[in-house]
């Protein structure tokens, strides 16, 4: 079977001009075609050639080298800007010594000129081959691996077109090349870890780890092995030696969650890590060294536990380089209807059969009225909800779970009478003396009550009956209190 031709350039660097035209006949009578095996008198030469064009295998002989250095000196140049290139070094008359030093060098292979040449050089291209099958299949598996990062990524856009998250791309494409810690800021689900995520995506290579901990999911002693990692032996159950998270994010980003939560002595453990970048694990004695960016997120106001005493100030100072506020999405108005198209078609992609589903006008409308307690997250499960709900094309208001509020906004005015199942003027009237947010409280709260004495206060029966999730229901009774009442 005849051999596939090289796709690249054999070139070989003969000082003398003549000394190598065996060898350059073997190559081109191997390869089947002049055009793949060229000579160069030059250093010089040969290094414009391979900054220029692909190059399959460069060869160099040992002694003659470039007429000024040894093969041996060229090739150790070579390999310190071509690391995993193939070079063959050659001689007239070679021996093991200089064999086993060209290898260890860095050569490919080493190959004596005067024996047998025709026959060694057709064995030494069908192993060139076979390492440039392998360098192109891992071209590809490169491209490959990129294209599935880049769509990875791509489940981590920020979407939007607000001013204020505009704002936000700005400065995360500002702070993320700076090696300093972040704090953000912001109402849950309003996407504080994508945020994150896109400081280590822009500002590191993005195959170095980032690693996640919720601080709120944790007690102390649970944080600090967690974080710490332990040595083995150091609790009933340790039975090996466990690196913590902030070893595991050594030479990336470690991503704290919900930082407020953290003890004031459990912060000072922090803060030593933050300042000196050494720990030590739990059981343990040695201080281990960590290299690793710190990007710390709560929904507290940090500032009024400082006054309390809840949050020590050291920490909030060297945590605080830069603070990203993420806005809620109430206040991302131009964003609502955005976010809405692109969780239903992405939801879409993922389930199929709902492809022909779209949101009406007046869930649109609706949307643009609803407060989102829950932000994008919350959102996010809206559009998802009301998706599977039914099969007509139209999502309407009513599967949203948020129709009362296009109701509310056509309310009759007081020269007009109610209907007979208004709420009382007391509860839900509107007062220009009242802020817009009063008056949607003052509305959300008493939907609340009315459902609970209904359910007979059994809270899962009465989300369901507001077509809440359990924890969305939870979430407003401990916002306004009833329970307490």
């Amino acid at each position: 079977m005849k051999p596939k031709p090289l796709s690249q350039h054999i070139l070989l660097l003969d000082p003398t001009g003549r000394e190598l035209a065996p060898l350059e006949k073997a190559f081109v009578q191997a390869c089947k075609d002049q055009r793949a095996v060229e000579r160069v008198k030059r250093y010089e030469e040969l290094l414009r050639h391979l900054q220029s064009q692909e190059v399959a295998l460069v060869v160099i002989d040992y002694d003659l080298g470039d007429g000024k250095k040894t093969g041996l000196d060229i090739l150790r140049e070579i390999r310190q800007f071509w690391p995993d290139g193939l070079i063959l070094m050659v001689a007239k008359e070679g021996d093991i010594d200089s064999a086993t030093e060209s290898i260890r060098a860095g050569s490919t292979d080493f190959l004596v000129r005067s024996q047998r040449l025709t026959e060694r050089v057709d064995a030494l291209l069908h192993k060139v081959r076979k390492f440039l099958r392998l360098i192109e299949q891992n071209r590809s598996l490169d491209q490959l691996n990129r294209h599935l990062r880049e769509r990875e990524r791509a489940n981590h856009q920020i979407i939007g077109q607000s001013p204020e998250i505009r704002d936000i791309i700005e400065r995360i494409q500002r702070i993320a090349p700076v090696p300093r810690p972040v704090l953000i800021t912001g109402e849950r689900g309003t996407g504080k870890e994508l945020v994150a995520r896109a400081i280590h995506n822009i500002g590191t290579d993005e195959r170095r780890p980032f690693v996640v901990v919720n601080c709120a999911a944790f007690t102390d002693t649970l944080l600090e092995n967690e974080l710490f990692g332990h040595e083995e032996g150091s609790y009933t159950g340790a039975n090996r030696t466990s690196p913590g998270k902030f070893e595991l994010a050594s030479g990336g980003t470690l991503f704290l969650d919900e930082i407020g939560h953290m003890s004031l002595a459990f912060q000072q453990k922090i803060l030593r890590v933050v300042e000196y970048g050494t720990l030590t694990r739990v059981g343990g004695h040695q201080e281990i060294r960590v290299d690793v960016r710190i990007i710390a997120a709560t929904n507290a106001a940090l500032q009024d536990k400082i006054q309390c005493g809840e949050f020590l100030p050291d920490l909030y100072d060297r945590l605080a380089f830069e603070i990203l506020h993420v806005p809620p999405l109430r206040q991302r108005q131009g964003d609502i209807a955005i976010l809405s198209q692109y969780f239903l078609q992405k939801f879409i992609r993922e389930v199929p059969a709902f492809h022909q589903r779209r949101l009406s006008a007046q869930s649109l409308q609706a949307l643009q009225h609803y407060q989102f307690p829950g932000n994008v997250r919350e959102l996010k499960n809206i559009i998802e909800r009301a998706t599977y709900q039914d099969t007509n094309d139209l999502i309407t208001p009513q599967e949203l779970g948020i129709s009362h509020l296009l109701q509310e906004t056509t309310a009759p005015t007081s020269s007009e009478t109610p209907p007979t199942n208004a709420p009382t003027p007391s509860a839900y009237s509107l007062d220009p003396l009242r802020s817009f947010q009063e008056q949607v409280d003052t509305f959300t709260k008493e939907l609340l009550k009315k459902s609970l004495r209904s359910a007979r206060f059994n809270q899962a029966k009465a989300a369901r009956g507001l077509q809440l999730s359990y924890h969305q229901f939870r979430y407003y009774v401990k916002k306004y209190g009833l329970l307490e009442e």
